[in-house]
């Protein structure tokens, strides 16, 4: 049978024979057909002759996007309604006409040089027809920011939030917008942000400017608020100039799962405030110029020099600006400091303050704030608060940091709900078949087992398949509120540079997991209190050769417990092992990991020390943060004997209780690793062992079967809302 291929003139845009499909093309020098990469199947690669490859294989594509997706962003009209088109004045900016400000066109793929291609292996973005952004596989960094930065988008996804005056102009909530950007401007000139306006010294680089529109939300993902922010282009900044410090602390979310825990177990009140125009309070440490924005008027004595002459001197932090975050931390820490709270290096976001009347904590995550403690000691810090700052008392939290919380009579539940749904709607799985688990068993000959790298045989997915934005999705999902898929996401991730179709299908199995748990969330349910101690204190001590825990359904509320588990050789590929943890405070999980260990294990003894390496230093700093607010608020210790820490391993166990001997089989591990050992001499720690069916970690390390699945799934705290008495 001849060679399809024989005759090239058969290659064209819209025909390509099916037979014989080669890997590559040869195509002759000086060749009049114009067969072009849109023409080749996918998999193909076109050469010159010379073996060198013409040009890879592109997506079709119309103006910088796919051919079929819709551009959903406003495009700028020719003309604008002059009528609103108005001046202000900046010494009179409470004028209820809204100026226009410019329309910034955006850059799209489409617009670059065809002298920059764009890379093989990258994806476009989940929100590219608004942004026009497309993420590399190969240099994308699968961080927190990441996750966070994705899960805002899948948010925001369903009604794009306008990027302009103009675009608010043409909506029909623009009545709503109007007065946001009016609100806002009060807000500027009642902080007495902006300077006068006058020429730009010499050497001085103003910034940028631009309006930002968002729509704030409450925990079923309804908007209560319209908000407008005149925001600062940062990015223009010199360090060393125009900021020199940017870090500032808010409160992460294990802290945040630990303060929950605190309020069940000492059946306290937990309220949420929210400070208006926050980043308006604090004070510039160094000077800086804004470009005039559009509307204002400038001074009269300005003659005929061009508005890019003049700039405003900003007296105080505005948001955008690099060093804003941290001036606004400042002024809060030195203002409740200076009220009598105190706060401490390891969690400076938890600010406490006792009197013999009772004590209040307030929990800061940039502009919001919880408030835990006794009745009369919020009221008095709600007081000092409002005192200072301009204040809005939201009630009992019922949205922090993404997350929800359901107040119940029988206890606390956190959960992400509204965002799984949204999710699934995004990725087009809200009506996939449900499965019982997040992940198919893998194989233990590593060239079957599915999650194994891609094959040299292997096509890379599509740009058009969202699987760098599915992973930051899960990511944040599983970070938060849904341990039982942190391990099934971490193997998916580590595939991000080059997924196939067969990772692609374990993200849609993950998917059909949650189609089916919606509503699972962290239950931290009220009870009892009992004097029996802490696990691992010598009312508890047995000498049984396994330890078993207290179930932890039965578990005291102010209990900290650990659990670690190791794997070998979980990725045979690359040599590496496994490495997973859980702390549960009481009966529910307050800390977790599942993440690849980064050194080469050479026993399965070596992967569990490693691994009880990496839960120990968590541990030290959990009991850390639980002994300080603990300790400042004027409860019992539970710090003060040794917090239990699980594993399945005898060889680990017996080096833990005899020490590090330096034979043939130890004398490679590093010392750092003798830090476990320290610990537990310090009686900071004390490693138990208990058998491998009993052991929760379990569920950070392996696939498991159905029943074991859902027994720790249960263990840790994790339960369906619709399923609570």
């Amino acid at each position: 049978m001849p060679d399809a291929f024989s005759d090239i003139a058969k290659v064209t845009r819209s025909h390509i024979p099916a037979a014989n499909v080669p890997a590559r093309i040869d195509v002759p020098k000086n060749s009049g057909h114009g067969a072009t990469s849109r023409g080749i199947e996918h998999g193909a690669t076109i050469t010159n002759g010379d073996g060198n490859v013409a040009q890879d294989g592109l997506p079709a594509r119309k103006r910088g996007r796919p051919k079929g997706s819709m551009d959903s962003r406003l495009r700028k009209k020719a003309s604008l309604a002059q009528k609103d088109l108005l001046i202000i004045d900046i010494n009179n900016p409470s004028h209820e006409d809204i100026p226009d400000y410019g329309y910034v066109q955006e850059t799209s793929l489409g617009d670059a040089p065809m002298s920059e291609p764009i890379l093989e292996n990258r994806e476009i973005s989940m929100n590219y027809t608004s942004v026009h952004e497309t993420l590399s596989r190969d240099s994308i960094i699968l961080d927190d920011v990441f996750a966070y930065s994705i899960a805002q988008g899948i948010i925001e996804h369903d009604d794009i939030e306008p990027r302009s005056v103009e675009e608010c102009q043409r909506r029909a909530d623009w009545p709503k917008w109007k007065n946001a950007i009016q609100v806002e401007l009060d807000s500027l000139t009642k902080r007495q942000v902006f300077g006068p306006i006058t020429l730009t010294p010499p050497s001085i680089k103003p910034v940028g400017h631009k309006w930002v529109f968002v729509r704030k939300r409450n925990e079923k993902n309804k908007v209560v608020r319209y908000k407008a922010r005149l925001v600062a282009q940062g990015f223009s900044q010199r360090p060393g100039i125009d900021y020199e410090e940017t870090y500032y602390p808010v409160m992460d979310v294990i802290t945040f799962r630990y303060l929950v825990s605190l309020v069940v177990s000492e059946k306290l009140d937990m309220q949420l405030m929210d400070v208006v125009t926050a980043y308006l309070y604090g004070d510039l440490d160094s000077e800086i110029y804004m470009k005039v924005p559009d509307g204002l008027q400038l001074p009269k004595s300005s003659g005929s020099k061009p508005r890019s002459a003049f700039s405003i001197r900003l007296r105080r932090s505005l948001y955008g600006l690099k060093q804003s975050g941290r001036m606004w931390y400042n002024r809060l820490s030195d203002y409740l400091i200076g009220k009598g709270y105190v706060n401490d290096e390891i969690c400076p976001c938890v600010f406490i303050k006792r009197t013999s009347s009772g004590f209040a904590i307030v929990a800061v995550y940039v502009d919001d704030m919880n408030l835990i403690g006794t009745l009369d000691e919020l009221k008095e810090t709600a007081k000092y608060l409002k005192s200072e700052f301009e204040m809005k008392d939201l009630g009992k939290t019922r949205f922090c940091l993404g997350l929800e919380l359901e107040h119940r009579s029988d206890g606390i539940m956190i959960h992400q709900s509204a965002y799984t749904q949204k999710l699934l709607r995004r990725f087009n799985e809200d009506k996939a078949k449900p499965v019982s688990t997040p992940m198919i068993s893998r194989s233990l000959e590593p060239e079957k087992d599915p999650f194994r790298p891609r094959d040299e045989d292997e096509d890379l997915l599509e740009a058009e398949v969202p699987y760098l934005s599915a992973i930051g999705a899960l990511l944040y999902l599983a970070q938060c509120t849904r341990p039982d898929i942190s391990f099934a996401v971490n193997l998916l991730a580590r595939h991000s540079s080059a997924p196939t179709c067969r990772h692609w299908i374990g993200i849609k199995t993950i998917f059909r997991y949650l189609r089916g748990t919606i509503d699972m969330g962290l239950f931290y349910p009220y009870r009892e209190k009992r004097n029996n101690g802490s696990v691992g204190s010598d009312s508890t001590r047995q000498n049984a050769t396994f330890r078993a825990p207290p179930p932890l359904h039965q578990n005291d509320n102010n209990v900290l417990m650990g659990f670690a588990d190791a794997v070998y050789l979980s990725d045979p590929h690359k040599g590496r092992s496994q490495t997973g943890y859980v702390f549960t405070m009481g009966s529910t999980a307050i800390s977790w990991r599942s993440t690849k260990q980064t050194l080469v294990a050479t026993s399965s003894n070596h992967a569990e020390i490693i691994a009880l390496h990496e839960a120990v230093r968590e541990c030290i700093w959990l009991r850390s943060v639980v002994r300080h607010i603990r300790g400042t608020c004027g409860f019992k210790s539970i710090t003060d004997k040794p917090t239990c820490i699980y594993e399945d391993n005898a060889a680990c166990i017996e080096q833990m209780k005899l020490g590090f001997i330096k034979g043939d089989n130890t004398k490679h591990i590093s010392p750092k690793f003798f830090y476990n050992q320290q610990q537990q001499a310090l009686l900071n720690i004390e490693v138990n062992q208990i058998r491998s069916e009993d052991n929760v970690a379990d569920l950070f390390t392996k696939s498991l079967p159905k029943s074991t699945f859902e027994k720790h799934v249960k263990s840790i705290g994790l339960r369906k809302l619709s399923e609570l008495p």
